[in-house]
């Protein structure tokens, strides 16, 4: 009985340190920069049929899509209702990861001294891009 209790407490206890140790590896988060991606913000009037309907049932609330056509992919993303006018989307990032297309964009207010409407907006941003078959990653 003893020979089996001992043998016991040595199986969990190399178990236990084989957990411990496969828990200490290094994660890697940092995500690597294949290249910068070229790009244009797309006016409203130039924005594909199909993608503005898309665009106008979701631009209430906060949103992010990719709708891609014969020969580019849009990248949008709105920022729900704002209650005043003066608001402006700028792309902080848009690039090309080993494994995805990563893309920031900042929601930026009516500036201090700016004249703003009291009339409720729905700030978004269409960018357009080559055609490519990877995923996008909004952060």
């Amino acid at each position: 009985m003893r020979v089996l209790f001992r043998r016991m407490i040595l199986c969990f206890g190399c178990i236990f340190c084989l957990l411990i140790t496969m828990g200490c590896g290094e994660k890697n988060d940092e995500i690597t920069k294949v290249k910068d991606l070229d790009f244009t913000v797309v006016e409203e009037a130039d924005i594909p049929e199909e993608l503005l309907t898309l665009i106008n049932k979701k631009k209430k609330n906060t949103f992010c899509l990719t709708y891609k056509s014969e020969n580019a992919c849009y990248i949008c993303q709105g920022f729900g209702t704002q209650m005043t006018s003066g608001y402006s989307i700028t792309v902080e990032e848009l690039f090309l990861g080993t494994n995805a297309i990563y893309i920031k964009n900042t929601l930026l207010g009516p500036g201090k001294d700016e004249l703003v409407t009291q009339n409720a907006t729905h700030p978004y941003i269409v960018v357009k891009i080559e055609l490519m078959d990877y995923n996008v990653v909004f952060e």
